[in-house]
């Protein structure tokens, strides 16, 4: 962060004590004496070893009397968010999902959309534009092509983000969620990449809408920066309402939950997704022992950190 100040009056600034604000502290800006037309500049970093969303500003200009008697302070500027999104993984996997042709086979599609199955004879009122020219000519008849009708493969990504999942702290701070939100990130980030579409969603509701200028319509936030913003909550019931959802909107075709210690007492709900969801990945992050394998018929990924989970997550072969 770069702030400068300048001096706009006639006289040398004298007895003002200046400082801005960053996050949780106070960063102290050299303005006393400062001469007419002149500025002064200080330069400080803002705190991303965690995410979070910090407010940087507003200026606070504090005058005091010669006697040091009397003081007034005086805001200048307004408060403005830095989004510190969480540390994003390389993903070189990432789930193809399953799409569903119209004689009701599932199969697995890299993308959606209508696509080429076969060819068959012309039949008597297929559409002519679906006549293949080339083939016709080559062997004598009117030949169609074959389209089947694919949905489209859509990864849905579940944070729990309950107190109840996270229970272990550090100076305060549930390590696992935080290593749940990165593996979030780098999930989302790598199905951007692949040009799959994926939806984030979390257990508990989310805090009072928060908005930034840039963000998307009406100012919503992107998923990167609701991650930046998640916070834990105390709804202990959450995770029962939020699979219920899931099964009645049937979102996608790739279910990956992500929950801490306390989570995996709870996968049965997940669990119960397989017949809406064809594929079901359940990450577990700072439990002090392995989950049972076959948990829920679940396919499970134990990890600590994100690191970690990017490790595992590259090494599943059945999604």
């Amino acid at each position: 962060m770069t702030l400068t100040v300048r001096n706009t009056g006639r006289l040398r600034s004298a007895n003002l004590l200046a400082e801005d604000r960053c996050g949780a502290r106070t960063v102290p800006v050299p303005v006393l004496r400062l001469r007419p037309g002149r500025d002064t500049e200080v330069r400080y970093d803002v705190p991303t070893d965690r995410r979070g969303v910090v407010p940087v500003g507003p200026l606070r200009v504090t005058r005091r009397d010669p006697l040091g008697l009397v003081a007034l302070a005086r805001p200048y500027g307004a408060a403005v968010p830095v989004w510190v999104h969480p540390r994003i993984h390389p993903l070189t996997a990432v789930p193809r999902g399953a799409g569903r042709s119209l004689d009701g086979r599932v199969d697995g599609v890299p993308h959606g959309s209508i696509t080429f199955d076969s060819l068959r004879e012309y039949v008597v009122g297929d559409e002519l534009r679906r006549v293949h020219w080339r083939t016709s000519a080559r062997v004598g008849e009117l030949m169609v092509r074959e389209n089947v009708d694919t949905s489209l493969p859509r990864l849905v990504v579940l944070l729990d983000n309950r107190v109840a999942a996270h229970p272990q702290r550090v100076a305060g701070v549930a390590e696992s969620f935080e290593s749940a939100c990165e593996a979030a990130a780098s999930i989302v980030t790598a199905a951007h990449r692949a040009d799959l579409p994926v939806l984030l969603l979390v257990v508990a509701a989310e805090p009072a809408e928060v908005t930034k200028p840039d963000g998307g319509p009406d100012g919503a936030l992107g998923p990167l920066d609701r991650l930046a913003a998640a916070e834990l909550s105390a709804d202990g019931d959450a995770l029962r309402a939020a699979t219920t959802r899931l099964r009645q909107d049937r979102l996608g075709d790739t279910l990956i939950f992500l929950t801490g210690p306390g989570g995996r007492d709870e996968l049965g709900h997940v669990g119960a997704l397989r017949g809406a969801y064809p594929s079901v990945v359940v990450g577990v992050f700072g439990a002090a022992e392995p989950t049972p394998p076959g948990t829920a018929g679940l396919v499970v990924v134990d990890a600590a950190d994100g690191a970690q989970f990017a490790a595992e997550w590259d090494g599943v072969r059945r999604w």
